[in-house]
């Protein structure tokens, strides 16, 4: 059996995986977009440096773009094998493949107005609302900690990795030459403190693990105080100052966890008498299928449903869907909140109200992620930074630039430690890190030895290992 990282190797988007049985079956472990690196970012996605029709199952962590958002394309350029994932995977799926080819569709569009200009060819979008529509059908959905057959010699059990809904990681079981290898795919850890989902859980042990490694140098602050400081940060942007508080928030997960701890401040009767907005019609939706799958909360959301039978609601709390009502926006002129996607600032609404918003020293921009360090929200975190290029137009920076990062989906490299020490270290025959920058790695790495983890490999893109 062999093993080529593709994607997410030495890098934080992404996530392909590909492992060649020795009868020649070839799975997918994720089929993500890479992100963040402007143009360049369009031929890394169009180069998957495979052949889509030879893929026989795609085994997909979690539904995060960085994760998920090739599979169109992988069916448009032939694809036709099963891709496997949690239910919840799949119900998310079904809206930000669509939500992605969508904005694709746009951006495309922008942009060969500008080739016409100078007359050049138009190009096509990495694939259409067709193909994310198509792919679906493929989708087998199985729940957490049921053993699927792939078939007689490939298997799969998912167990809850906790770092969004329908994430888990992937226990793959192969035969091969009559002999049992059990290989793990941690996907995204999430934190051991989670205020909707539940926990992550142990998983089987293996003989080769491929985790994550994102934060792999980083320590969470002590987020006891989430609430505390959101609240701050609400009251001095939006009553001290009169201003807009704009929190660039991916649509799934962290988008409900902030509306989840605005409600729990509103029904407490600590929140100003203020608007606020999400606008993203794809966190609109998002919201629906969390609503859908309250198996995957946490028993703290679930005693909360008891007298609260909307977690993600209060009254002064508007979901914007139309376009017409995003721009009204604009023209908005009371102290309010505006969370819109995404969360890197790369795409979407979200950088329109940037725009609008930037240049006024009464407003707040809030980050609430991890930023790729090529990406618009990791630049607008520069220290001194004093002026920003949004949309080819060169913007003041005089809003406020604050920073949570105890909303974070990602485990710490403690927490990652500890989530790992389900394994027993003597038993693991290779670790593979994988879905972090080198440096970040390399650090991880060593942690990762003082603990035992032994035969520790950071990939680059197209190496290949025999297992």
């Amino acid at each position: 059996m062999k093993i080529k990282f593709i994607g997410a190797a030495r890098e934080v988007t992404g996530s392909k995986h590909l492992i060649t049985t020795n009868e020649g079956k070839r799975i997918l472990l994720d089929c993500g977009m890479f992100q963040g690196k402007g143009l360049e970012t369009d031929s890394m996605n169009r180069n998957l440096g495979f052949d889509p029709a030879t893929i026989d199952y795609l085994i997909l962590s979690h539904a995060h773009i960085d994760h998920s958002g090739l599979i169109p394309y992988l069916y448009k350029g032939g694809f036709r094998g099963s891709v496997v994932c949690t239910s919840a995977t799949r119900d998310l799926c079904s809206i930000m493949l669509a939500d992605s080819a969508h904005i694709q569709e746009l951006d495309v569009q922008w942009f060969n107005k500008k080739r016409a200009k100078q007359n050049l060819y138009p190009v096509d979008p990495l694939y259409s609302m067709d193909d994310a529509e198509a792919c679906m059908k493929l989708f087998i959905a199985v729940e957490f900690d049921r053993r699927f057959y792939i078939n007689d010699k490939i298997n799969v059990k998912f167990s809850n990795s906790g770092h969004m809904l329908g994430s888990a990681v992937v226990n793959l079981e192969l035969i091969e030459n009559g002999e049992k290898v059990h290989l793990a795919f941690t996907g995204d850890i999430g934190r051991p403190h989670n205020r909707i989902l539940h926990l992550p859980t142990a998983f089987p042990q293996c003989d080769y693990l491929i985790t994550e490694s994102t934060y792999g140098n980083r320590l969470h602050p002590a987020d006891k105080e989430i609430e505390e400081d959101l609240l701050k940060i609400v009251v001095e942007t939006c009553v001290v100052n009169k201003g807009k508080l704009i929190i660039p928030s991916f649509a799934i997960g962290r988008t409900q966890e902030i509306v989840y701890v605005l409600n729990d401040l509103f029904n407490q009767r600590r929140l100003p008498r203020i608007d606020v907005f999400v606008d993203s019609p794809l966190s609109v939706n998002a919201t629906e299928i969390f609503r859908m799958h309250t198996d995957g909360m946490n028993d703290d959301v679930k005693d909360m449903l008891k007298y609260d039978k909307d977690p993600f609601g209060f009254n002064s709390l508007h979901y914007i869907k139309k376009l017409e009502e995003s721009k009204a926006l604009n023209s908005y002129e009371k102290p309010c909140i505006i969370i819109s996607s995404s969360g890197m600032m790369e795409a979407g609404r979200i950088k329109h109200h940037l725009a609008n918003n930037v240049s006024d020293a009464r407003n707040t921009i809030l980050i609430v992620g991890y930023c790729t360090p090529t990406s618009l929200g990791a630049r607008i975190q520069e220290p001194g930074l004093r002026e920003i290029s949004i949309f080819g137009i060169q913007h003041a920076i005089r809003a406020r630039i604050a920073k949570i990062e105890a909303f974070s989906g990602h485990a710490d490299y403690t927490e990652m430690i500890s989530f790992l020490s389900c394994q027993n270290r003597s038993q693991i025959k290779k670790t593979f890190l994988v879905h972090g920058e080198y440096d970040v790695q390399q650090f991880f790495a060593e942690e990762l030895k003082k603990e035992g983890f032994h035969d520790i490999e950071i990939p680059a893109v197209g190496d290949e290992f025999e297992l």
